[in-house]
């Protein structure tokens, strides 16, 4: 209980391990299908980031008695779909009354024991991949404003209902065996966890980390969620800004994430053959930084001495410019 990794596991022999996860919340978008895809995709990354294999899930939900049969069942047909591209099935489930709706998955999946990926296993040398986008936070704060623009909108939900098959399965390829999602803790909260589990530091390029396009201008606007002050109040202690990183920018990435992508920590002789591996089957991947000795996270403006190739030039996502 005292590692904060992103499943519980449960060793059921000497060469596999049982991997379980619960995860739901309140409806992001406004489109029934896509937030039951959303919370389903959010709940299995827990799955991903412990280089597990979807087996199967379970339904939980919280639905207000007047909200119509029919849209509470485009939410789990939702969810249902996405546990299916997961190539796992949805075996039942339990729901109850409440005022305001709660949709979410029990995911419960298998990985072989000595491919498992756990927050504390990062070592000096390693470099970070990133393989989603930053800029959930703001842009679906900036929808429930009713200030989101319908291209943004759709761009946003397309990456929160984007499984992170992929990347897992290139990370297990890699021998990669320190992992975890960027959720609601944001990226620096989940490095923070990752640092202290693992006893090294985490150094970030601000310049290499991507964001979702216009998520700059919503961040400028204030929209960000409540999470991302609570983040920023609890994990600030523990990362190091260099000197000239605007507040905003600092903000972004305290900013609480919604089915974000796998913050993967590589062997520096894994990484060029996983981004290329990347490139030619359009799995994106960023490197973002590197794992040194030390404790904490420090985010560089551009870190010294790192070099960065994006597996995918995307005109969707967008880059700080020092």
């Amino acid at each position: 209980m005292g590692t904060p990794d992103d499943a519980a596991v449960w060793r059921l022999d000497d060469s596999r391990d049982l991997v379980v996860t619960l995860d739901f919340f309140t409806p992001v978008v406004d489109d029934p299908y896509d937030y039951g895809a959303i919370a389903a995709a959010n709940a299995l990354s827990d799955l991903y980031a412990m280089g597990s294999r979807p087996l199967f899930a379970l339904n939980v939900a919280a639905m207000p008695p007047q909200l119509p049969a029919a849209v509470i069942s485009t939410i789990m047909r939702g969810g249902a779909e996405k546990v299916r591209e997961a190539g796992a099935v949805i075996a039942g489930g339990h729901s109850v009354q409440d005022n305001e709706p709660k949709y979410g998955l029990v995911a419960i999946g298998m990985v072989e024991h000595d491919q498992l990926m756990i927050k504390g296993a990062a070592q000096a040398g390693e470099v970070l991949l990133l393989s989603k986008p930053l800029g959930t936070g703001v842009t679906t704060t900036a929808l429930k404003r009713g200030s989101a623009l319908a291209e943004d909108v759709q761009r946003v939900t397309s990456w929160m209902s984007r499984l992170n098959a992929d990347a897992a399965n290139l990370a297990l390829e890699a021998g990669v065996r320190a992992a975890t999602d960027v959720t609601g803790f944001s990226l620096l909260g989940h490095a923070v966890e990752m640092a202290e589990a693992s006893s090294v530091q985490l150094q970030f390029s601000l310049s290499k980390i991507p964001f979702l396009s216009g998520t700059f201008n919503y961040a400028e606007a204030g929209n960000f969620p409540g999470g991302s002050a609570d983040n920023k109040l609890y994990f600030s202690d523990r990362v190091l800004f260099s000197e000239g990183i605007e507040e905003l920018f600092q903000m972004l990435l305290f900013d609480a994430q919604t089915s974000g992508g796998l913050l993967l920590s590589v062997p520096e002789s894994k990484v060029h053959q996983m981004i290329k591996s990347a490139g030619e089957r359009d799995i994106p991947l960023w490197p973002v930084g590197r794992v040194t000795p030390g404790e904490g996270v420090t985010i560089h403006v551009g870190l010294p001495g790192f070099e960065s190739k994006a597996s995918m030039e995307l005109s969707e996502v967008n880059f700080i410019t020092p």
